[in-house]
């Protein structure tokens, strides 16, 4: 399986403690397990800052990176190895593990950190941490802080600042590798052959859940943990939700289908949507509407390059979209008086997009001095229009009710324009309804 290597992982932290202040010190706690019911925890998922800079996959453990520290800068307390624990809840990489598998310069149990992380952050003038993301590790911080001016008078050195470490660490995990590019490539490949299978499954009389557990088997079968985030499978007037989560619907015939699912890989995510007739074939209607937000979704492509500002892709699909529905009597006016008073918002009410990478929705900024940012080789993004007829809308004809079309593709900016990442899945109406036909000529 694609993977990052442990020297990328060891750049990252010398990436970013080149960018701390001298005599400082950055601590970050890894995401603690979360109780899904009584005493069953959910699955366990790194927090993607920690996993960023150290690839350690296990809970109950902190970082801290203390630059030009003489013996070792890099410090990770984790829990100890324990048989019998290790005999329930699976194995652990102890000290020597922390060392010799994940790259740290040292070791420490994680109980012993209250006894020894206030050593290392007494006499740094500065702390680089993320506060309010972790509440419980505030307080801890800050109780440490307290234990450090308590002893002021023996001549103890509290810090004197803390800033945002996740501004820091957030700007840098904005510029994909091309190692994390081989990783979300092949969650998008794994996804791509999900949709693919759900397409073939496809047919009146099944429910919207059937669908999701052949996404739910390719991504397993994949190798993938699991989804990237909450599966969407909405049929019929249900793809009118954009945050659609129930997945139990009937599929009927003559409906669209909306999915929108992606896999995780190394915690790397991918997100692709597509429609499709439930039956394989669109009708007129949906066929329009459909090419509509097709042709929206390959413009912006073309306005994603170095050079380019991040909104350029969003009003090029606005503008797409927004003529489009002025051609097909569901907008009337002129297409620059509609954009300007937005009068395609109850169509099409989402951004065309996302940063995309360890988060679905990624960190980085959108904007840099109140201006879009420009976007560089190495920026990850989901590009997605869409257009939502509300089933009760009453100011279009009845016979456009109900459809709901989202079609989303991954891609990363190169050096000359975009990489989709996506391509896997087919798009135009034909390739679809040729893919559909021949599943079901296969199944009779």
């Amino acid at each position: 399986m694609t993977r990052i290597p442990k020297s990328e992982y060891a750049r990252r932290r010398k990436a970013l403690m080149e960018q701390m202040e001298p005599n400082s010190i950055a601590i970050l706690p890894a995401a603690p397990m979360y109780i899904r019911n009584r005493d069953v925890e959910h699955v366990y998922r790194q927090d993607s800052d920690f996993q960023y800079l150290s690839g350690f996959p296990e809970p109950e453990a902190v970082i801290a990176l203390i630059p030009g520290r003489e013996h070792g800068e890099y410090v990770l307390f984790c829990r100890e190895r324990d048989p019998e624990r290790e005999l329930w809840d699976g194995l652990r990489a102890g000290q020597d593990g922390a060392v010799n598998d994940y790259g740290a310069d040292d070791a420490f149990p994680i109980g012993d950190i209250d006894d020894i992380l206030p050593g290392l952050i007494e006499g740094r003038d500065r702390v680089y941490y993320a506060i309010g993301t972790n509440e419980a590790f505030d307080h801890r911080l800050m109780e440490w802080i307290k234990t450090i001016r308590a002893k002021a008078r023996q001549g103890a050195q509290p810090p004197s600042e803390f800033v945002a470490l996740d501004h820091l660490l957030h700007d840098m995990r904005l510029y994909k590798s091309s190692n994390e590019v081989k990783v979300m490539k092949h969650a998008a490949e794994i996804s791509a052959r999900a949709h693919i299978c759900a397409m073939q499954a496809s047919r009146a009389g099944l429910f919207e859940y059937h669908l999701e557990a052949e996404l739910d088997y390719e991504f397993r079968k994949g190798g993938a943990k699991m989804p990237a985030y909450g599966s969407i499978v909405a049929a019929g007037r249900n793809a009118c939700i954009l945050h659609y989560r129930e997945n139990d619907a009937p599929l009927r015939d003559g409906d669209l289908v909306l999915i929108d699912a992606g896999c995780e890989i190394d915690c790397y995510a991918s997100d692709i949507t597509r429609t499709f007739p439930v039956s394989g074939r669109f009708s007129p209607e949906q066929k329009a509407i459909y090419e509509l937000v097709l042709a929206a979704n390959e413009e912006a492509f073309k306005h994603i390059a170095p050079g380019r500002h991040w909104n350029e892709a969003h009003e090029a699909t606005v503008r797409v979209i927004t003529a489009g529905l002025v051609e097909l009597g569901l907008l009337q006016g002129e297409v620059d008086e509609l954009i300007a008073c937005e009068a395609y918002k109850p169509f099409y009410m989402h951004r065309a997009g996302h940063w995309l990478g360890m988060d679905v929705h990624d960190v980085g900024d959108y904007k840099v001095g109140g201006e879009w940012r420009v976007l560089e080789p190495g920026m990850a993004m989901t590009v997605e229009p869409g257009i939502y007829i509300a089933a009760d809308n009453q100011d279009v004809a009845r016979k456009w009710r109900g459809i709901g079309v989202r079609i989303e593709d991954d891609v990363v900016v190169t050096r000359s324009g975009c990489e989709i990442l996506t391509g896997g899945v087919p798009k135009s109406v034909a390739e679809i309804e040729a893919l559909m036909a021949a599943a079901r000529e296969q199944a009779a």
